[in-house]
C-alpha cells in the first residue's frame, strides 16, 4: 500500500472510529496493553538495533537518551493506557443545549476532529501515547517518527495496529509513515487529514506551517524559565530549579533559564551552583551572576536556546518586572515558574506572563498530559487556540451542532408566524 492510499484508508477507517463506544475504544487499549507486555523483547530488541546504529552514525547524547526503550518505559507506557482506559471517554458529551422552539433543540456535542498526523523525533514512546490517545478520542492517526528510531516504531506501529483487530475498531485506523517525501506528501493532503501536531524546533514547526494548508497545533521549542523572587526560601528554590533542570534534561519542560531576584542573588546563587555542579551541569551567567559565582558568560544567544542538555543561563535581574518582560521576549511560550513565598508576586507572574503552563513553587517537569491527568499528550501546544499546553484527550476533540426538529421551517420564523424562545436546556443528546 502506498502513502496516498495508507492515508485514505485512515480517513475512511476515522468516519467509522468516531462513532465507536467507550467499551469498544477500551476493550482495544487493553488488547494494546497486552499485546506491548507480551513482546516485550522484541520491542526491547529492535529497539537496541536502533540505538546501535545510531551510536555509529554519531546521534547526539540528549536524542538517545530519548531513543533509548527498554522494559522500564515499556511499562511505563502500559501505565499510561491503562490510566487512559479509566478516563471518561470524551466524545459523545452534550456542551450545551438550547431550545430554540417548543419541539426544535439544539445540542452541542464533542465528536473526533478526524485524522491526525504526528510527526515527532527519536522517542518511541511517543507513538505508543499518540496512538492510543487517538484511539481513545476516536481519531484516525498517521504517524511519522524519526529515522533514528525506525525499528523500534516499525514494530510498536505492527503491533499496536495488530491488537485492535477483532475488537470492533476499524481495520486501518493507524498508518506509520517512513519517509521525509512522505511528510511532504502528507502536507499536500488537506483533503484527508484534519490536524498536523508536529514536535521538534521552531523552525520545523514553521516549515510545516508555511507549506500546508492543514490546521497545525505547533508544539515548537521548549525554552522554559524559572524566576527566584526576593521573597523566596532559599532552600525550595534549589530544590526546584535542580529538579526542573536535571530531572530528564532531554525533554521540552526542562528549565533551560533561570532568573534571580538581585536582593537573593547573594545568597542563592552559590547554594544553587553547588547544588547544579553536582549533577555535572554547566552554568552560563550574565555579568551579575559571574560576580557572584564562578561560570562561563552567557552570550544574547544563550537566552534563545533550548539545551535540552545539562547546561543552564543565569541572569540576575531587577524585579519581577524585568523577568516577566525577559520570559516574554525570550520564551517559547512552554512553561514558566515563580519561586516566592510571596502570593501577590506569584500571582501577577502567574497573570502576565504569557505562556500555556504557568506554575507557582513547583517544578516545570510537571507540564506533562499524564502528570495533568490527561491521559498522556499528543504534545504541548503554544498556540492560543482550540488547545493549549499539554494536549490530551479534550484537546483531540471538537464539536458538532446536532438539531432534533418535528417538521419546523425557516419561513415560519422568517415571517412573524413563530418566535425563536432561546432556552437552555438541561438534559443532554441523546435524548
Amino acid at each position: 500500500m502506498n502513502m496516498h492510499e495508507a492515508v485514505q484508508t485512515v480517513k475512511k477507517a476515522s468516519i467509522r472510529l468516531a462513532a465507536a463506544g467507550a467499551e469498544v475504544k477500551n476493550a482495544a487499549l487493553m488488547a494494546i496493553a497486552d499485546a506491548l507486555l507480551a513482546r516485550e523483547n522484541d520491542i526491547v530488541k529492535a529497539n537496541l538495533a536502533d540505538l546501535e546504529r545510531s551510536e555509529k552514525e554519531g546521534l547526539a547524547a540528549p536524542l538517545m537518551k530519548r531513543l533509548r526503550f527498554d522494559s522500564a518505559k515499556i511499562r511505563d507506557v502500559v501505565a499510561g493506557i491503562e490510566s487512559l482506559m479509566a478516563l471518561p471517554d470524551p466524545v459523545g458529551r452534550t456542551q450545551a443545549a438550547t431550545e430554540l422552539d417548543e419541539g426544535l433543540a439544539l445540542y452541542r456535542v464533542s465528536c473526533p476532529i478526524g485524522v491526525i498526523g504526528i510527526i515527532f523525533e527519536s522517542r518511541p514512546d511517543a507513538l505508543v501515547q499518540i496512538s492510543t490517545l487517538c484511539l481513545k478520542s476516536g481519531n484516525g492517526v498517521l504517524l511519522k517518527g524519526g529515522s533514528e528510531a525506525r525499528e523500534t516504531n516499525r514494530i510498536l506501529a505492527d503491533i499496536i495496529a495488530g491488537a485492535t483487530i477483532n475488537t470492533g475498531v476499524p481495520d486501518g485506523w493507524l498508518a506509520l509513515l517512513e519517509t521525509r517525501d512522505d511528510v511532504n506528501a502528507m502536507l499536500a493532503m488537506d483533503e484527508y487529514i484534519d490536524l498536523i501536531v508536529p514536535r521538534g524546533s521552531n523552525e520545523f514547526v514553521r516549515y510545516i506551517m508555511d507549506h500546508s494548508n492543514i490546521p497545525v497545533l505547533g508544539h515548537a521549542d521548549g525554552i522554559c524559565h524559572a524566576y527566584v523572587d526576593a521573597g523566596a526560601d532559599i532552600d525550595m528554590a534549589v530544590r526546584v530549579v535542580v529538579d526542573s533542570k536535571v530531572q530528564y534534561v532531554a525533554v521540552c519542560n526542562a528549565l533551560e533559564t533561570l532568573l534571580v531576584h538581585r536582593e537573593i542573588a547573594p545568597a542563592f546563587l552559590p547554594a544553587a551552583k553547588e547544588a547544579l555542579e553536582r549533577h555535572h551541569v554547566e552554568l552560563r551567567g550574565c555579568e551579575r551572576t559571574r560576580a557572584i559565582v564562578d561560570c562561563a558568560p552567557a552570550t544574547e544567544e544563550d537566552w534563545k536556546t533550548e539545551y535540552l542538555d545539562y547546561v543552564l543561563s543565569i541572569k540576575v535581574v531587577d524585579g519581577l518586572e524585568e523577568a516577566v518582560d525577559h520570559i516574554n521576549a525570550y520564551g517559547s511560550g512552554h512553561t514558566d515558574v515563580i519561586i516566592t513565598a510571596n502570593e501577590r508576586a506569584a500571582m501577577e507572574f502567574m497573570d502576565l506572563v504569557d505562556s500555556g503552563d504557568v506554575f507557582w513553587n513547583c517544578s516545570t517537569r510537571f507540564s506533562d498530559g499524564f502528570r495533568y491527568g490527561l491521559g498522556a499528550e499528543v504534545g504541548i501546544s503554544t498556540n492560543k487556540i482550540h488547545a493549549r499546553g499539554p494536549v490530551g484527550l479534550e484537546g483531540l476533540v471538537i464539536y458538532k451542532y446536532k438539531l432534533v426538529g418535528s417538521g419546523q421551517t425557516v419561513a415560519d420564523y422568517a415571517e412573524g408566524r413563530k418566535k425563536f424562545t432561546h432556552r437552555r436546556l438541561d438534559r443532554g443528546f441523546p435524548l
